[in-house]
């Protein structure tokens, strides 16, 4: 199951980050997503707690059941291992976080999930690597830019990299050509916005936009 995943994460290239929305309305953002060419979700728990984390883990329970054999279905946001237990028991397939904790590393794996955590340093990035990840989150790439990707690369091309932040429809073509494994994307795609408006054609325009501007201006076949 879990190279499964990898290579699925290597193929697709894009995922779709989903924030503060409940299971129905997740729902219908996946459906637009999917209908534009999307296949990887990351559903973020809000540490916050405007959204409970028993809520995000039914939403990802819900999505993984709708989207089965169609979409991969993941978390993010996973901070600690009370997340990581919640999210894996809701069946998400690859857990994201902003940070390294190699406990959260370690269990993920032991759970046959792919292990994606965040770092923003070399140091950091080994790090997270040499524990176990499958892929590191380079976060936020906004502020650290193209070039820190193709900077960190150099001495670091064995360990799968995934930009997050600030990837737009001008930037994604440089950052996979950079040696990016994938990237994920926020409220560039996933536009809360729309999905309350009911403008769900305009969210499957913008997928097919960026799986346009991915390809280097392609259609994906």
């Amino acid at each position: 199951m879990k190279n499964q995943i990898t290579a699925k994460i290597k193929e697709e290239k894009i995922i779709a980050i989903i924030r503060h929305l409940g299971a129905k309305d997740a729902e219908a953002l996946c459906e637009a997503l999917y209908k534009g060419g999307i296949r990887l979700a990351e559903i973020t728990f809000d540490p916050a707690g405007t959204i409970p984390a028993e809520e995000t883990a039914k939403t990802i329970s819900v999505l993984r059941d709708k989207f089965a054999g169609k979409m991969l279905i993941g978390a993010g946001t996973v901070l600690d291992m009370d997340y990581a237990r919640i999210a894996i028991g809701a069946g998400a397939e690859f857990i994201i976080s902003p940070n390294t904790d190699p406990d959260v590393i370690r269990y993920t794996k032991e759970c046959g999930r792919v292990s994606i955590p965040g770092a923003m340093t070399p140091t950091e990035v080994v790090s997270a690597y040499r524990a176990g990840a499958d892929f590191v989150k380079v976060f936020p790439s906004d502020t650290l830019g193209l070039k820190f990707i193709k900077a960190l690369r150099a001495p670091l091309p064995h360990i799968p990299l995934i930009p997050t932040g600030g990837i737009n429809t001008g930037n994604i073509a440089d950052f996979l050509s950079a040696g990016a494994a994938a990237v994920g994307i926020g409220s560039n795609l996933s536009r809360n916005d729309l999905v309350k408006a009911g403008r769900l054609d305009e969210i499957t325009a913008l997928a097919e936009e960026y799986l346009r501007a991915a390809n280097g201006g392609a259609a994906k076949c």
